[in-house]
């Protein structure tokens, strides 16, 4: 049975940001470590998003727009982001913040919205 267009390319983008956000923050639990053996850590693992996020968008595209790829994207980083956040840095969300991600949904919600054509 072969999955739905939406599913695939969200489920692929959702570990994907998985692999960029520990790619460009999990260092930050080790800040003695070296910065180039950080970057090539970081560089590798990055691989990996890359190795998933190309498909994703290669597949998504054509069913959802490449606005719409984007914001799908920015919405699971941000989601990722938040998770990673709190329970690998121990960092937590203010009330700025999650006004901040409101604001980025109601964006979200704007690419995806279909209105009538205006003329």
């Amino acid at each position: 049975m072969q999955l739905p267009v939406p599913v695939i390319t969200i489920g692929l983008l959702l570990v994907s940001n998985v692999f960029m956000t520990f790619a460009w923050y999990g260092h930050l639990k080790y800040k003695a470590a070296p910065l180039f053996a950080v970057i090539l850590i970081s560089w590798g693992i990055a691989f990996f998003e890359y190795v998933l996020q190309v498909p994703a968008n290669r597949i998504g595209h054509g069913h959802f727009s490449a606005a719409q790829l984007k914001t799908i994207q920015e919405v699971i980083t941000l989601t990722v982001f938040v998770l990673f956040s709190v329970f690998y840095l121990q960092e937590p969300v203010k009330w700025n913040h999650l006004v901040g991600f409101a604001f980025i949904a109601l964006g979200a919600w704007f690419i995806f919205a279909q209105f009538p054509a205006r003329g």
